[in-house]
């Protein structure tokens, strides 16, 4: 008899997806400075691509705990607002929490799943982010076409993903280890994950099909910069969820051996008395025509 392949199951995926977003917000926040440092080049890069400006309206798709909506938020100024959206209301609260902390008033929470965008209902948007986000929708395209619905004609969607998994090995090879040790098989077809959008071409391709023009793809440096392997290994245990799901099969002693030997090979990106983590960033953004 042969054995029934595994099929992907979106619903269950997003609901572990949650529950990690809900269980992680407290880490993902405290990190905020870390995530500022590192990917704040590109995220500004992404708001400069999306034309966010004083007085633009933004909503940002999977926003976590909003430091990349604060700064929107701050770009647009009194005259302007940013929704800041997530599956997480976890994380969202975090997000509230560090906008009031900004003294920002322009800046709003609302707990929406990324493929189901309809559920908002406001006026058109200038600009849709989503940074590190979109790569973890079961239904890429779906979500892609609610972004664009919520668009005034001329406005942009501006994401970012990882680059290809050599590009970024302070976190594919935690996830090669990880996978190794839980005898975990490769991905499913239709799986998301974090090199869903690696490819520039598949990223534009998927605006493109979502009815986006004048689409432009950039690829950006974004080390991840720390004092040592062992500030990464912290990182990454408190802040990705995922992580702990894959190695929920093993036993204590067995996830212990798997983090040692993880922090064993980030060592290599030790140099000088710190740590320098290789990462690159793929931003894409496209333009909702004036007409359709």
């Amino acid at each position: 008899m042969s054995r029934q392949q595994a099929v992907f199951d979106p619903v269950a995926f997003k609901a572990t997806t949650r529950q990690q977003w809900d269980t992680a917000a407290e880490a993902w926040s405290r990190w905020s400075p870390l995530l500022s440092r590192w990917l704040g080049p590109a995220t500004e890069t992404m708001l400069d691509m999306a034309g966010v400006d004083e007085g633009s309206r933004v909503l940002d798709v999977a926003a976590g705990a909003g430091e990349q909506s604060i700064a929107a938020a701050r770009r647009c100024g009194p005259s302007g607002h940013v929704l800041a959206t997530d599956l997480s209301p976890e994380i969202l609260k975090f997000a509230a929490a560090n906008a009031r902390r900004a003294g920002l008033d322009n800046l709003q929470t609302m707990v929406v799943d990324g493929e189901s965008l309809a559920e908002i209902e406001a006026a058109p948007f200038d600009a849709v982010i989503s940074r590190v986000g979109l790569i973890y929708f079961p239904d890429q395209h779906r979500a892609v076409s609610g972004m664009r619905a919520q668009l005034r004609p001329g406005g942009k969607v501006g994401a970012m993903s990882y680059s290809r998994a050599e590009k970024n090995p302070f976190f594919s090879i935690p996830v090669g280890i990880i996978r190794r040790w839980a005898g975990l098989p490769a991905p499913l077809p239709g799986q998301p994950g974090p090199f869903s959008l690696a490819d520039p071409d598949v990223f534009r391709g998927l605006l493109a099909d979502a009815g986006f023009s004048k689409i432009d793809v950039e690829v950006i440096d974004a080390p991840v910069r720390l004092a040592s392997a062992l500030e990464c290994l912290q990182f990454e245990q408190e802040s990705f969820g995922a992580l702990h799901q894959m190695l929920s099969g093993l036993s204590a002693q067995e996830q212990d051996d798997a983090w040692a030997e993880i922090e064993d090979a980030l060592r290599q990106f030790e140099s000088g008395g710190h740590f320098e983590g290789p990462c690159e960033m793929v931003v894409a953004v496209g333009t909702r025509p004036d007409a359709g």
